[in-house]
């Protein structure tokens, strides 16, 4: 690829790109669908040491961000993702060709397989994925 088409390739969404804390709350909303902040905490300290407010305070940041969405008809509060998340994977990869591999699918794609192997069932399966694109 040229310089002149690695500086034109860019990506611009309006669905906003989470952090990874806001990722994690986007995982539980997924998995739990609608949940109080009650919920999404339960969740957490499974595996993590937070608070309560900590988790309020990052649904009220994201629902500003406009990534939740929140139901406020009942006294404890629901939130869910206003994306589902095929979407959100979707703007987070084309961010990441865009930014670190000048728009090139197959340079990510080389990348990704030379940090981590796969399995040989996971190589036919990307096969047939190819074969079906063409």
């Amino acid at each position: 690829m040229s310089d002149k088409n690695k500086k034109s390739w860019k990506y611009k969404s309006n669905i906003p790109k989470p952090t990874e804390a806001e990722l994690a709350i986007l995982e539980v909303l997924w998995r739990l669908g609608p949940s109080t902040v009650r919920d999404v905490l339960n969740e957490f300290r499974k595996d993590r040491e937070v608070g309560y407010t900590t988790v309020l305070k990052m649904l009220q940041i994201m629902t500003q961000k406009e990534l939740v969405d929140r139901d406020e008809s009942s006294r404890s509060h629901t939130y869910r993702a206003r994306y589902e998340m095929e979407q959100t994977q979707d703007i987070m990869v084309k961010d990441l060709i865009a930014r670190a591999f000048s728009g090139s699918v197959q340079q990510l794609i080389k990348r990704a397989l030379s940090v981590k192997r796969i399995s040989k069932k996971e190589k036919e399966e990307l096969k047939g994925i190819l074969d079906e694109m063409s």
